[in-house]
């Protein structure tokens, strides 16, 4: 016997669904039909109360929603497009403090910097980190693994070895 994928529930929105507004309009209509018209400005007003209650719903909060993505999807996209640019990664500013913050950890007074120096500083710090996390998803992959997990990170740092891997073990 074959096997049958079962649905979730879908959840309920709140406020009026756009289906809902259309059927209270029609029955509207229904109801002014049965009554005796005049001529041509009442179906005047009538087009004008349509299109101001149709406005009212889609700035009333309802929304087109937006397409939701199997997981997964939206991760290797992104890969994709950070393997595709190489702009930085890192904001400048943050690491900008970051390293004067480092660095008034070592002096008493602040060690002046170029935009120079803190771009080559922050290059090299972010192509050590994705090299870094090359080898740890190679570890990860070959632990039969999709995960990188800390054990990863310490087994690649100690194959770098103490200069590569820029610590001790």
């Amino acid at each position: 016997m074959a096997r049958v994928k079962q649905r979730p529930p879908q959840r309920r929105m709140r406020g009026p669904t756009v289906a809902s507004v259309v059927r209270k309009k029609n029955a509207s209509n229904a109801a002014a039909d049965a009554s005796p018209r005049s001529s041509t400005p009442a179906k005047s007003t009538d087009k004008a109360k349509r299109r101001t209650s149709l406005e009212g719903v889609s700035a009333g909060g309802i929304d087109k929603k937006k397409p939701r993505f199997r997981p997964g999807t939206v991760a290797l996209r992104e890969i994709r497009k950070f393997q595709k640019s190489t702009d930085l990664l890192i904001r400048k500013l943050p690491f900008a403090r970051l390293c004067r913050e480092t660095c008034a950890m070592f002096t008493r007074e602040p060690i002046r910097w170029t935009a120079e120096a803190l771009l080559a500083l922050q290059e090299a710090s972010e192509d050590f980190l994705v090299h870094l996390f090359e080898d740890c998803n190679l570890c990860a992959i070959h632990a039969r693994r999709v995960t990188i997990m800390p054990k990863d990170m310490q087994l690649a740092r100690r194959i770098r070895g103490p200069l590569r891997g820029v610590s001790s073990y």
